[in-house]
């Protein structure tokens, strides 16, 4: 009996510990689920980047409600399984109140159905792919998952038609990476690029964490282009850049958004100059507010702001809103940020102004960077 008493003591004196730690008690939680390590690490530094930055912001004027914003890093290496588990265990964390994530679009595809099933509230910085919009929403037709980029139509349709009027060329070989970020951009560009009179000599596939490209690029060397889409991501990219020009591929190369990491300069050395990308944030174009976390992030940082960081710091500002107006509870989040869905009531943003359709796209403009003397810059000419 004594035992007894004694061991009731002290669980008795461990819950009041817990619930009185400030980490447990006093802090509200938000989860990041991005690649922190494997290939595209350099990417969830981007994202990590811009969320920290807006969550020291919000904890130094005092958190929400008296309370510090917590976050939790969750590793899923840009991999639809990793994702899976990922998001399992942030789902089933009912002290995890909304997501800022994922940075790839397979990996958040694979992630959707836990957040749809548990109710969780997911805004992703950079998932671009068509296919999230037909899944975003539960079997109530609530949206429970938004999106700050633009999709990978639109950016697709830009980009043949900034090749064709700005570029101008005409013979153009597609390499592009098989997943749904490489197929769906592929696609968008091929559809808009045929429209528009351009002659696509051919297309080949690749698979990511693949390193000899030799093979294909042969076959479309061969076919005489005088430019080359790249449709993937930065470390294969600066590969492709690399051996292209290599094997004598003196053409001009393109790109997306998956190329905006200063790694694909790194790695693609002499051969990623007069490479051209889409973005849908540039630097040299912001206003306002802007210009105050350009500065703020240099100092932070170290370096140049870059796209990722850039709506990562938008995506946290419009959970942390959400939560700071309708309190730390998942479906009043998902509610509120539903509710910004006009540009009356848009976010305003340093990536600009932010508002969503009903199933959580927005639409951003593009702008488009290139690589000259060894360093991104904007391109001479922008169009919308």
């Amino acid at each position: 009996m004594i035992g007894k008493t004694w061991l009731k003591a002290v669980m008795a004196c461990c819950l009041v510990l817990v619930l009185s730690t400030p980490a447990l008690a006093e802090t509200i939680r938000i989860a990041v689920a991005s690649p922190f390590t494997g290939a595209l690490a350099g990417y969830g530094d981007n994202v990590k980047a811009g969320v920290t930055l807006k969550v020291e912001e919000i904890n130094a004027q005092g958190g929400i409600d008296g309370k510090q914003i917590r976050v939790e890093w969750m590793d899923e290496q840009c991999e639809p399984r990793e994702a899976a588990t990922v998001s399992a265990r942030i789902a089933q964390n009912r002290n995890i109140v909304g997501v800022v994530g994922h940075l790839c679009s397979s990996a958040h595809l694979a992630a959707l159905p836990n957040y749809l099933r548990h109710g969780v509230p997911v805004i992703a910085p950079t998932t671009t792919a068509v296919a999230i919009s037909e899944q975003s929403k539960d079997r109530a037709g609530n949206t429970w998952a938004f999106r700050v980029v633009y999709r990978d139509d639109y950016q697709g349709e830009f980009l043949a038609e900034y090749v064709n009027e700005v570029l101008e060329l005409k013979n153009i070989a597609v390499f592009y990476e098989n997943n749904d970020y490489g197929i769906g951009l592929k696609n968008a560009f091929v559809g808009k690029a045929k429209d528009l009179g351009l002659n696509i000599v051919g297309e080949e596939a690749y698979v990511s964490g693949a390193s000899d490209f030799n093979p294909q690029l042969t076959r479309l060397r061969g076919r005489n282009p005088d430019g080359l889409f790249i449709s993937g991501y930065y470390p294969e990219g600066a590969l492709i850049a690399g051996q292209a020009d290599g094997l004598g591929m003196q053409v001009a190369k393109f790109g997306a958004d998956g190329f905006d990491n200063v790694d694909y300069i790194n790695l693609a050395g002499s051969a990623a100059e007069n490479t051209y990308l889409t973005v849908p944030f540039l630097a040299d174009a912001a206003e306002g507010d802007a210009q105050e976390f350009l500065q703020n992030f240099r100092e932070r940082f170290n370096r140049e702001v870059d796209w990722m960081s850039a709506n990562a710091y938008d995506a946290a500002g419009i959970l942390l809103e959400a939560i700071a107006e309708a309190g730390a509870d998942r479906a009043k989040i998902r509610e509120y940020i539903a509710s910004i869905n006009s540009p009356e009531n848009a976010y305003h943003g340093i990536a600009g102004m932010t508002y969503f359709n009903d199933v959580g796209d927005t639409l951003k403009p593009a702008f488009v960077k290139m690589v000259k003397d060894g360093e991104f810059v904007a391109a001479p000419v922008q169009f919308e």
